[in-house]
């Protein structure tokens, strides 16, 4: 199951990332080879995904994260100043994230908030204990379903995505066994408990992306207010929430194995679609349907729930060597190396969503159209989690 290394090494493409002179080493890990091929193109980690000017966002979050544990691992300081970087380029003296709007109510701002509880722990600023503060006051006055879902947005009534677990359910699950006494904890399940009541399809086990409880939007099916499809980065956003909150759910909360049953569940289904690449689909279940295509983020974030489920116990051991098939075909197929060593993932759907404007119907066609873009976040994020993971 071992990795050579050398395989990619040598294949050139056009990668761009900026030219300082240095190369990557090509015999590090790779988690290290993606960070420092984002540290080469993005000397500020503000800067991630092409931004110009430091905004608080959940991509931004979910590769602090990569980092966070990459500097656990290594212990190489300049893994935890990127981190800390973006943090203080976001975050006031006082707390106070400028560009962060409360009222929105948007889920995704939550997600960023996983970084500060090291910072915090590290530092003792208080700075980042109050940005916490805030963000767990959005959770506590946030729009919900009639069975206590939050609403994935303002501006989306009455819905419920699957990304939004991952974008709530760890930071509400780290704060409130933290900071709270675990009080919340059953209301972080409950958001897998409406998840699951209502988004899987009984015929193929997997999660569609979206429910309206209205049934309002155009999207949503008049029965049972899903939306038509299965989109593999959702399911991605939704197992590796499984994963990641369950670290704050003790061995004997009611709900814990609850929760590990949901992740077997849906990683059983998940894994009838692996490509014999080891990859899936951009569309999960239509791989045989023209204009479809191996996708990136959804394949890292199912590497990622299946190798940290299996070593955390959750899982089998037989989705360890799921993931492994799925990391070398992410290495096979999906990654080049450039002449530095730079290192890029190609093949990563740029956006996806439901509603708004313009109108996204959550069809087959809409996803399969949706933009790509190399070295997405949301591809080299999971990526280097999945890399730690496996120890590759």
């Amino acid at each position: 199951m071992m990795i050579i290394l050398f395989t990619v090494s040598c294949t050139a493409t056009n990668v761009s990332t900026k030219s300082d002179g240095t190369s990557i080493p090509t015999d590090k890990k790779w988690s290290e080879r993606m960070a420092l091929t984002l540290m080469k193109q993005y000397p500020q980690a503000y800067q991630l995904d092409d931004k110009t000017e430091p905004k608080w966002d959940y991509v931004h979050g979910l590769v602090m994260t990569g980092f966070e544990k990459l500097y656990k691992k290594t212990k190489d300081q300049k893994y935890y100043d990127y981190v800390k970087g973006y943090a203080d380029a976001t975050i006031d003296e006082n707390g106070k994230i400028p560009s962060y709007k409360f009222e929105n109510y948007n889920i995704d701002m939550i997600e960023a908030g996983n970084i500060l509880f090291d910072l915090y722990d590290k530092t003792k600023e208080q700075k980042y204990l109050t940005a916490m503060q805030t963000l767990r006051s959005q959770l506590e006055t946030h729009p919900r379903t009639t069975e206590g879902g939050f609403w994935h947005k303002k501006i989306y009534p009455n819905q419920m995505w699957l990304d939004g677990l991952f974008m709530g359910a760890p930071f509400y699950a780290h704060y409130t066994s933290k900071f709270e006494g675990g009080k919340n904890l059953n209301d972080v399940a409950l958001q897998f408990e409406i998840i699951q009541k209502h988004l899987v399809d009984p015929k193929t086990g997997l999660l569609f992306h979206g429910w309206d409880e209205s049934r309002k939007m155009d999207w949503a099916n008049k029965q049972t207010g899903t939306s038509p499809n299965f989109w593999s980065r959702s399911l991605g956003w939704y197992t590796m929430a499984l994963v990641d909150a369950l670290d704050y759910f003790p061995k004997d909360h009611p709900k814990r194995a609850e929760l590990i049953s949901y992740l077997n569940s849906t990683s059983k289904a998940i894994a009838k679609y692996q490509d014999p690449t080891g990859l899936w689909y951009q569309v999960t279940d239509k791989g045989n349907q023209g204009g479809n295509y191996l996708e990136a983020t959804g394949s890292a974030m199912f590497v990622y729930a299946f190798a940290k489920g299996a070593n955390k116990g959750y899982l089998s051991k037989e989705y360890k060597n799921l993931a492994v098939k799925g990391f070398d075909g992410l290495i096979k197929n999906l990654v080049k190396v450039s002449p530095d060593g730079s290192v890029t993932i190609t093949e990563a759907c740029a956006v996806a969503g439901l509603g708004g404007t313009p109108y996204r119907d959550g069809s087959f066609e809409y996803y399969v159209n949706e933009k790509k873009k190399d070295n997405d976040p949301k591809a080299t994020g999971p990526f280097i989690l999945a890399a730690l993971e496996l120890n590759k």
